[in-house]
């Protein structure tokens, strides 16, 4: 059955939906000078191309999607080089992901005709964009460099000098590719940080950044894929009914929970109204405007945790549909 009445988001204040659901802006006033000044601001999120796409990556194309609405022109770097050097797989291996990557990204909103995907071995190879990377190494120290790959890298207890350059990279693809933001998971915020403070002594402005929250595993633990405690947009309908059944949810509990995010961060941003659906001796069907209305009810306990597990497995299977449709 198709659930109707999604939201209707365009109507929405333009601040109000560039800051719904995040973290963090850094700096909200410098976010509020832009808007005076573009009509038509550009940000980007760069997507490492490393197995497969989640709810936790689903939640930043959320974001770009709510600043595509908000008149925003939205870059999408699908970068390979990054991926080759964080020890994710060949060039060849990771390029195919990031295939993978676009197609999942445009069946979940965000609009081809005005969305710019560049692929990262396209430009960073350069002449140009090189040595703007080897000025910024002689800017920055090998501490500062470890320290801000402390939530993204991976082994590193013994880093390479591969990701000590991965952030520098980072910092220079803000600035090469011209965004007035840096869209991300609040993990990025320590390589966002550099290259605010750097990139203006190369004669390049000061990004923007907006940073997402991390998902809670549907454990109630860190997402990891060792885990597997994640939905991947790919997964089959039986899948995620399967998963969220047995996903953490204590009754009147909010903190940690991941059923609820699931709400808050990827529902109630798509639709106008949810239905929690429940036989009529247990008081029928009940009908949320908002996330927040939804949650004093599940706190009261006027909510049953499977009933709010059937009707997250329900929406969110409607949201991945297009994406199975375009990966079959």
């Amino acid at each position: 059955m198709r659930i109707e009445n999604k939201r209707n988001v365009e109507a929405m204040d333009r601040l109000e939906l560039i800051k719904r659901n995040v973290q963090e802006i850094v700096t909200e006033e410098e976010l509020e000078e832009l808007l005076t000044k573009k009509e038509a601001p550009r940000a980007y999120v760069g997507y490492e191309p490393s197995g497969k796409i989640h709810m936790g990556h689903v939640l930043t194309v959320n974001k770009l999607i709510d600043l595509q609405k908000a008149g925003f022109k939205i870059t999408v770097l699908l970068a390979d080089v990054h991926a080759y050097l964080n020890k994710k797989g060949t060039l060849e291996e990771v390029r195919k992901i990031a295939d993978y990557n676009r197609r999942c990204f445009i069946a979940l909103g965000l609009d081809e005709e005005k969305t710019d995907f560049v692929y990262g071995s396209d430009y960073q190879l350069d002449a140009e964009y090189m040595l703007n990377v080897l000025k910024l190494s002689r800017a920055v120290t090998l501490n500062r460099a470890r320290r801000s790959m402390d939530e993204v890298g991976r082994a590193m207890d013994n880093p390479t000098v591969s990701q000590m350059v991965y952030p520098l990279m980072q910092a220079i693809d803000i600035a090469m590719l011209g965004v007035d933001i840096a869209v991300g998971g609040i993990d990025q915020r320590k390589i966002h940080m550099l290259a605010r403070e750097n990139l203006k002594s190369l004669g390049f402005e000061t990004p923007i950044c907006i940073h997402t929250p991390i998902l809670v595993g549907l454990d109630g633990t860190k997402m990891a894929s060792s885990k597997e405690n994640f939905i991947s947009v790919d997964d089959t309908e039986e899948e995620i009914y399967g998963k969220l059944k047995k996903a953490y949810c204590k009754i009147g509990e909010i903190e940690e929970n991941p059923i609820l995010a699931l709400f808050r961060y990827h529902i109630f941003p798509r639709y106008e109204t949810v239905v929690i659906e429940r036989p009529e001796k247990f008081g029928g069907n009940t009908t949320y405007n908002s996330y927040e209305e939804m949650e004093k009810a599940f706190v009261e306990e006027s909510i049953h945790p499977m009933d709010l597990k059937n009707a997250a497995a329900k929406y969110i299977n409607e949201i991945l549909d297009p994406v199975r449709k375009v990966l079959l």
